[in-house]
């Protein structure tokens, strides 16, 4: 199948993901905060996530770094390619572990890559994308060389757990039983390479909300921070109904903005990243954006919970093992805090579809 000229592509080499302990249900989570977990499985369609705190002593098990680390670790190993040949780090996150040194800089040094150039984003849901961005024009100057694309939060910083959760609106419950922690990464290259996994061809990022109060708030303090400077404010507040109302229609704008620079039609897709919410949203927008076609969803958010800039590298993970020669994907993400659109085209990798 021919592509749309354009920018090159960005070959991924490999990918990994790492998530922090063992997966907390939705009959746990709601003994712990005093819910009842019917509640959770129908507002949020959630059914596990996974935290970098104990949930009982409140004790940090895993930092961002940690994770980063992990997922790195997997996505080189992956790829077959050693930390001496990765020549920049891009590495996407809403909650670092620290202002300095950015988490960024200390992935390097745990991965003993020496030399290297790190960069940090902050971003939400959307930093996979913008991640990928940077990358493919850092390959563009060097496409031989290699990069790694890492994402990942630790939500989990901003839970309270001292609390009574009795007294919380169902809107500030939303982000205790809706977000969870992780990370993943990619290795990339700018050139054709032996065993590359994917294509990443055109690649969508814009604000999308000028004009439009912001669906998300997080602050630089933690939940528990008394520090906030004008009181008790909370560290993170979220309207959730204008998520629910304006997530489904940038989706359709960002879809039908891929297939239109990749010159695609619906049908010649075969596979839907849709952004990723909660389980019950995303299950709502993958409906409603594949009626008529027979897309194959690859979504996580479900078993992950929402942790955030690690999204996207969980559904590529899923999709790679299934990307046969000549099919396609179309990647999705939608960020509320200020309402930001980004995605992606996915091709198998040329050599395949010549084979």
């Amino acid at each position: 199948m021919a592509r749309a000229v354009g920018a090159p592509p960005v070959h991924v080499l490999g990918t990994g993901t790492a998530l922090p302990g063992e997966p907390v249900g939705n009959d746990r989570l709601a003994h712990r905060l005093g819910l009842p977990s019917a509640w959770v499985e129908t507002f949020i369609g959630t059914r596990t996530r996974h935290f970098a705190v104990d949930l009982d002593s409140g004790r940090v098990r895993w930092t961002l770094e940690d994770l980063c680390t992990d997922a790195a670790d997997r996505a080189l190993a992956d790829a077959g390619a050693e930390p001496s040949e990765v020549a920049f780090i891009v590495l996407a996150t809403a909650t670092p572990d620290a202002l300095m040194p950015t988490t960024a800089a200390l992935l390097a040094d745990r991965l003993g890559i020496e030399g290297a150039a790190a960069y940090q984003l902050q971003s939400g849901c959307s930093g996979a994308v913008q991640a990928f961005a940077v990358a493919r024009a850092l390959l563009a100057v060097s496409p031989s060389g290699l990069g790694l694309v890492v994402g990942g939060d630790v939500c989990s910083k901003h839970l309270d757990l001292g609390q009574d959760f009795h007294e919380l609106p169902p809107g500030a419950l939303v982000n205790y039983v809706l977000f969870g922690d992780g990370a993943g990464a990619a290795v990339v290259s700018g050139a054709p390479r032996g065993g590359a996994r994917a294509l990443l061809t055109h690649l969508e990022h814009r604000a999308a909300g000028f004009g439009v109060p912001p669906g998300q708030r997080v602050e630089w303090f933690g939940a528990a921070d008394l520090r906030s400077g004008d009181g008790r404010r909370p560290a993170v507040t979220e309207d959730y109904k204008a998520v629910e109302h304006r997530v489904p229609v940038l989706a359709r704008q960002l879809l039908d903005a891929l297939l239109t620079a990749a010159g695609w039609r619906p049908e010649t897709v075969d596979y839907l990243l849709p952004p990723q919410l909660s389980g019950r949203m995303t299950e709502r927008i993958t409906s409603e954006l594949g009626q008529g076609f027979e897309w194959e969803p690859v979504s996580c958010v479900a078993e992950t919970g929402n942790n955030g800039n690690a999204l996207v590298f969980f559904q590529l993970d899923r999709l790679l093992p299934r990307l046969a020669p000549t099919q396609r994907a179309l990647a999705l993400a939608v960020e509320s805090s200020k309402w930001i659109r980004a995605g992606f085209t996915v091709e198998a990798p040329q050599e395949a579809s010549d084979a």
